[in-house]
């Protein structure tokens, strides 16, 4: 597989949820696959939620100094998008499609970043959304991808 993968907040949150084990252990699966293929990307609204989740929401919840090591590291996924294009792409994938404003910021980050898949439980699998496949990592493995 050649094409980036834009992953949700979710996946990163299960990879540290211990109190889900086959859904941690999935999505482990696929972070794992996307560094070494160097395929994984990401937006700032995703690392922001992740480090709120992870610090405040998840029980046993992290440190914030693990919680940080974490994003520095995932910061690698986070090319530079320009802040006007997303909100434009956000806006009319909103209404185009019907998402919340919040979904539709993640789908057009994915979109300004060039990427053929998003990586979420929180869309409806199979959805084409301009050409980007949602992807449940929880019902599909990385190599289905290829």
């Amino acid at each position: 597989m050649s094409a980036p993968v834009f992953v949700d907040t979710n996946v990163l949150v299960y990879s540290r949820d211990s109190r889900v084990e086959i859904k941690q252990k999935k999505a482990r699966e696929w972070l794992g696959f996307l560094w070494e293929a160097r395929r994984g990307r990401l937006s700032l609204q995703v690392l922001q939620e992740y480090y709120v989740t992870v610090t405040r929401k998840l029980k046993p919840g992290l440190a914030p100094v693990e919680a940080r090591e974490d994003v520095r590291a995932l910061s690698h996924w986070l090319p530079p998008v320009d802040p006007a294009t997303l909100m434009e792409s956000a806006w009319d994938l909103q209404d185009r499609f019907s998402l919340s404003f919040w979904d539709a910021l993640i789908v057009g980050a994915a979109e300004n970043l060039g990427c053929t898949y998003v990586l979420t439980e929180d869309l409806p699998t199979g959805q084409d959304l301009d050409g980007i496949a949602v992807v449940n990592p929880f019902e599909r493995r990385p190599s289905d991808l290829e």
